[in-house]
């Protein structure tokens, strides 16, 4: 199995608990003298069946991560945490370049001027430049992820 696939299985695995445990809560109690429409308990062996399962391959992705070598120098480990820092980068910056667009909206001359305390092009052309840059190595990745076997 490749990376990848195995990336798409954990996605799938976790919609699945997500799904047991709203099944679960549905069903956890009802009125007395009425019974649930599923059995919590046989829910709860789905649950624990999917979770160990789940936890067994997210074991082996993170193996692989990190005992992979991406682009010569770096763990793919190493550059998801890259990548991951980056999208934090960008919406920083993308935040901050939207809270200091200064928009006048006064009625009166009364009324409070806002200014603008840093460099709004600059903020978002760095935000724009560290998206391409995410785009970038997310894409190396994903390629990485179809070229490499899931490690045991």
């Amino acid at each position: 199995m490749k990376l990848a696939e195995a990336l798409i299985l954990r996605a799938d695995s976790n919609r699945r608990v997500e799904q047991l445990k709203q099944r679960l809560l549905r069903n956890a109690k009802v009125q007395e003298g009425n019974q649930p429409a599923e059995d919590p308990q046989e829910l709860i062996v789905e649950l624990e069946r999917v979770a160990g399962e789940l936890e067994k391959l997210i074991q082996r992705i993170n193996r692989t991560n990190s005992n992979t070598l991406f682009d010569g120098a770096v763990t793919l480990s190493d550059a998801l945490a890259t990548r991951d820092v980056l999208k934090l980068k960008i919406s920083a910056y993308q935040s901050l370049a939207h809270a200091a667009v200064v928009v006048q909206d006064r009625y009166s001359k009364s009324e409070v001027k806002f200014t603008s305390v840093v460099d709004v092009a600059s903020l978002q052309r760095r935000a724009d430049n560290l998206a391409r840059e995410y785009r970038e190595l997310d894409t190396k990745i994903q390629e990485a992820n179809w070229r490499t076997d899931l490690q045991e």
